[in-house]
């Protein structure tokens, strides 16, 4: 199990920009792709983007295509996601997660066993 804790949410004003990060633990972390998804309020969680283990390979939602960077640094076992013209419609409590086994890129909750707690976007108009 891979323990995972997400930093850098907060308030700001739509096109501006954020940057996460998601400090993992626990295990081999350079072994296992990565993702981040998100929530709103009253709605689903949904995918954002997903990262292979060595970073090679990335995929995003159409949502943030364009917008949104995820990258990772396997010395310091943290994965980022750069958000840039943000919209109102990107506020979200946005989780970091771990595919459940190695070398396993995933686009599906299902494909994660590990989650962090979460840190709040909120973007104004």
């Amino acid at each position: 199990q891979v323990q995972l804790v997400e930093s850098g949410g907060g308030l700001v004003q739509a096109g501006g920009s954020l940057r996460l990060s998601c400090a993992a633990s626990g295990r081999t972390f350079s072994s296992y792709g990565m993702g981040w998804f998100r929530q709103a309020p009253g709605k689903e969680r949904e995918f954002v983007v997903t990262i292979s283990w060595n970073g090679a390979y990335t995929y995003y939602a159409d949502s943030v295509r364009g917008r949104f960077t995820i990258s990772r640094d396997s010395a310091k076992n943290t994965v980022y996601l750069q958000m840039n013209s943000l919209k109102p419609e990107d506020t979200a409590v946005y989780y970091c997660a771990a595919a459940t086994r190695p070398y396993y890129v995933g686009v599906y909750e299902a494909d994660f066993g590990s989650w962090g707690q979460g840190t709040q976007v909120t973007v104004s108009s």
